[in-house]
């Protein structure tokens, strides 16, 4: 993705500025492999990353458009009807609440497409462009995604059973279907099944269309990696940075999963650094900073004057490629800000991913009162699952030996990191089934900046958590159920969350649609969309 070379100034006496988000793309790899009848639990898609490179090269199936910086929400009538126009409203950008990167995750364009082109027929031109007419891939290809009618009266049970299921229209039972046969190495199956979904499935349809569009990339991702790399022939235009600013802007306004988030976090960090002189906050993932603007006025505001705040951004190259610039840009932002409400504010930078994190680089003094945030961050480090150097828990014990007097956690309530391939699809399925639906309640289908906003900001969570294994799957997410295990593992006790915290957070959702659940349990408070909780936050001592 193209970073904005002029980021553009938002309004207010502080002259903060957007800056662009991590920018990280899922792609397959040069090398190509025969197609073969079985799934390795390690097939996975490449990972491409953007930073230090001079130049990059993005391979994709769908051609992103472009955005306004300005957006129209729409307001879903209680009766379920399409929206229309004297439905809408529009939302001007807000300078104190910028979308930093959403779930902390790195950027992608998706590589799905709505062309309806029959799928095999899509595979065999792209194998013969690229390996040429008397490939043997082509001719595999070709063997493994036959037509069910070229299927014998003997066909078996199952495949019998997948017939039955596409008359009826069920495309979540296709999907699962489909997710199945991957899983069980049924590539005839799979291949047949996947020509069938690229019928039903739309970007531009009804949430489960939306996603299965998205779910089904993942799946030709997991395949491709077996046969050979087929989006290498398929490019997409990557979002300019002012374009990906504003699809991350529309989907921090239209839910509240990451205000949330936010707001939660600033609650426990306020309260435990009460009446404190000196503070030290460490962001294990700053993004763009904004966090702690609303941080920053509140403790400017606070009895007996504000206390001298230090603040250590960590931060990868990822995005200083999408902040065209290092994090020195945060800092100065910061600072401005600090400065406009008369606030000792120090910044100190540390160009790192978290599994590069040690003592040294976090500058802890002696008199600082010491909060950590984990802000949809922690899913991203390998566990000891991955690896033997386990810096998931590496990080908690290192910063448990800090002594910190909060640590604050907002993380995904989703089981992925550990589950195998199929368990895991339809953990996907679900999760984001949810997803799809809360922003359908604000945004319209036929919304071009929808699109957008789903291709670039969810879909590569989903196709990476799909068909990725090992190291190159960074979508790792643990119920919190999980977490709390690792942290008291690590020694540290709940830290209960004010009850302030819960009532700010309802007052939040009283913006939004009625069908969000806010839920306190055992100290922690669950965010979730009817039935299905979607993100978590708790703070630990």
């Amino acid at each position: 993705m193209q970073s904005s070379r002029n980021p553009e100034e938002l309004g207010g006496p502080h002259k903060l500025y957007y800056h662009h988000m991590q920018g990280e793309s899922y792609c397959l790899p040069s090398n190509y492999q025969t197609l073969d009848h079985s799934l390795s639990s390690d097939d996975c898609s490449q990972v491409t990353r953007y930073g230090s490179q001079s130049s990059h090269e993005n391979y994709c199936t769908l051609e992103s458009s472009s955005s306004s910086s300005s957006y129209t929400v729409y307001h879903s009538p209680s009766n379920g009807s399409p929206p229309s126009q004297k439905d809408s409203q529009s939302y001007p950008s807000d300078p104190y609440h910028s979308p930093d990167n959403i779930h902390g995750s790195p950027i992608s364009a998706s590589c799905i497409t709505d062309d309806v082109d029959d799928l095999r027929n899509k595979l065999r031109e792209l194998e013969t462009m690229m390996l040429g007419p008397d490939s043997d891939i082509v001719d595999s290809l070709d063997s493994t995604f036959q037509n069910e009618n070229n299927q014998s009266s003997s066909e078996p049970e199952q495949w019998k059973q997948m017939m039955e299921v596409i008359p009826r229209g069920d495309l979540k039972q296709v999907i699962i279907a489909c997710g199945k046969a991957v899983s069980d190495g049924d590539m005839m199956a799979a291949g047949w099944l996947m020509g069938e979904l690229r019928k039903m499935v739309s970007v531009s349809g009804e949430p489960i269309q939306r996603l299965g569009a998205y779910m089904l990339e993942g799946l030709v991702a997991k395949l491709a990696l077996t046969g050979s790399s087929i989006y290498k022939a398929l490019r997409c235009k990557e979002p300019t940075g002012s374009e990906l600013l504003s699809y991350m802007h529309i989907l921090y306004e239209v839910c509240p999963y990451f205000k949330f988030g936010y707001l939660s976090a600033n609650g426990a960090i306020a309260e435990a650094l009460k009446g404190e002189t000196r503070v030290h906050i460490i962001d294990f993932q700053i993004a763009q900073g904004s966090q702690w603007i609303s941080l920053i006025q509140a403790l400017a505001a606070r009895p007996g004057g504000p206390p001298h705040i230090r603040i250590t951004g960590i931060d990868d190259y990822t995005s200083a490629y999408a902040r065209d610039g290092g994090l020195h840009i945060v800092g100065q932002r910061l600072s401005k800000l600090a400065e406009s409400f008369k606030v000792p504010f120090e910044f100190h930078a540390g160009a790192m991913s978290g599994c590069e994190v040690e003592l040294e680089t976090l500058g802890v003094r002696p008199g600082e009162a010491l909060a950590v945030n984990f802000a949809l961050m922690l899913h991203h480090m390998p566990d000891e699952s991955v690896s033997t150097a386990n810096h998931r828990d590496r990080l908690l014990r290192l910063v448990k030996s800090l002594s910190p007097k909060v640590v604050t956690l907002v993380e995904q309530e989703s089981n992925t990191n550990t589950a195998a391939f199929f368990p895991r699809f339809l953990e996907t399925l679900n999760y984001y089934s949810a997803v799809f639906e809360s922003i359908d309640v604000r945004l319209p289908r036929e919304h071009k900046e929808r699109i957008n906003v789903e291709q670039h900001c969810l879909a590569r969570e989903v196709v990476n958590i799909i068909a990725c294994e090992g190291a190159e799957r960074v979508e790792r997410h643990e119920v919190l159920g999980k977490w709390k295990a690792r942290f008291r593992m690590a020694g540290f006790t709940p830290y209960p969350l004010s009850p302030v915290v819960n009532a700010t957070i309802r007052n939040l959702l009283e913006n939004y649609s009625e069908k969000y659940r806010l839920e306190e349990k055992d100290g922690a408070l669950y965010l979730g969309w009817m039935n299905r909780a979607l993100v978590t936050s708790c703070a630990w001592r």
